[in-house]
């Protein structure tokens, strides 16, 4: 008996990898093996940096804070060590928001923890 081949199944893989490497340059677009090699790495990249993103943000928000409470007279480790203490729960996210464009609003926070 002949050997079969599931060539519905393995066209379906393979348009599904050409799929994703549509937009890559030269030959990572159209060879398959290439573009296979070329999708599985951008993939990787995709994961390692959804967890980055994370990290990223959370320094860009205390380096605005840290800006903005010189701006007060005060240090970024001071300040959030007194927000704890004073029992304020507002995170880094809407601390960061505040200082950029309300920097009154923020002015008020930091006046109230001193």
């Amino acid at each position: 008996m002949p050997r079969s081949t599931n060539n519905v199944a393995s066209r379906r893989r393979r348009k599904k990898v050409m799929k994703q490497a549509r937009g890559y340059f030269g030959a990572r677009s159209n060879v398959y093996t290439v573009a296979k090699n070329a999708v599985e790495k951008g993939l990787q990249y995709a994961y390692e940096h959804r967890k980055l993103k994370k990290r990223e943000f959370r320094r860009l928000w205390i380096a605005r804070i840290n800006a903005a409470c010189r701006q007060e007279g005060m240090s970024y480790s001071q300040f959030i060590n007194k927000l704890n203490e004073a029992g304020v729960e507002v995170n880094r996210k809407v601390l960061a928001d505040l200082a950029m464009n309300q920097p009154t609003a923020f002015k008020a926070i930091v006046d109230s923890v001193k």
